[in-house]
């Protein structure tokens, strides 16, 4: 059964040196409160998993938004994503040589971290054939299939998932409302530790069976968040 407790006791499971994957779209339906109390403490040298590098000046009214704050705060060093457009910070200190990114496909990214997740050995899949995705190093080889060229991307795995769900019970079952799901139930698949971040705590048995997404048993610990994302 997970345990339920505070963000900055979440924080406090994260070492220094980790690897996280933080579920959520340019930092909307991420795990905020946990995020917020990991910029507040000397964790360092975090490498993220994620789609994105967040923004500035998130719809919250805050300057630096989910994941955003850690990116400013120097306390991540790198991430494995898909986009970091959003995040004019990010892109200046990736130029710099101060931040390191590795850019891959956002479908090949779920797909690593689900492959992660299922024990696989990897994706085949044609995006990327003929791009500088074929010299990242999570590129594997390339492989020809009835004529047709396809790369073979690396699964992914962290050591911690921060995800965030809508209604969580205390069981820790997890019901995402609409694209806050995003990559978080392959995250919860591909952690040693899953940690989840709940908008609303309910009690089990109020989220029907048909709509748990992600099962309890893949969370080790619930976080009640206090701020409410608008």
């Amino acid at each position: 059964m997970a345990k339920i407790i505070t963000a900055e006791e979440a924080a406090k499971l994260i070492p220094s040196g980790s690897t996280v994957m933080f579920g959520g779209f340019v930092a909307c339906g991420c795990a905020h409160d946990v995020i917020d109390a990991m910029s507040k403490s000397d964790v360092q040298n975090i490498t993220g998993i994620m789609n994105d590098s967040a923004k500035q000046d998130g719809p919250d009214g805050s300057a630096y938004y989910g994941w955003a704050k850690l990116i400013h705060s120097g306390q991540m060093s790198g991430y494995i994503g898909s986009h970091m457009g959003t995040n004019p910070e990010a892109s200046e200190r990736w130029a710099a040589g101060n931040f390191k990114v590795d850019l891959v496909p956002q479908g090949s990214l779920a797909e690593m971290i689900r492959a992660g997740g299922m024990g696989l050995g990897g994706v085949i899949t044609p995006t990327g054939v003929g791009t500088i995705v074929e010299d990242s190093p999570y590129t594997q080889g390339k492989m020809n299939i009835d004529g047709r060229d396809y790369l073979v991307m690396k699964p992914l795995r962290a050591d911690v998932a921060l995800i965030s769900g809508e209604k969580v019970d205390k069981m820790g079952n997890v019901w995402y409302k609409g694209t806050t799901r995003n990559f978080s139930p392959y995250m919860a698949m591909a952690a040693d530790l899953v940690i989840v971040e709940a908008v609303n705590l309910v009690e089990v048995g109020e989220i029907a069976p048909e709509d748990v997404v992600t099962p309890g048993i893949l969370v080790d610990y619930i976080v009640v968040r206090e701020k409410k994302e608008k």
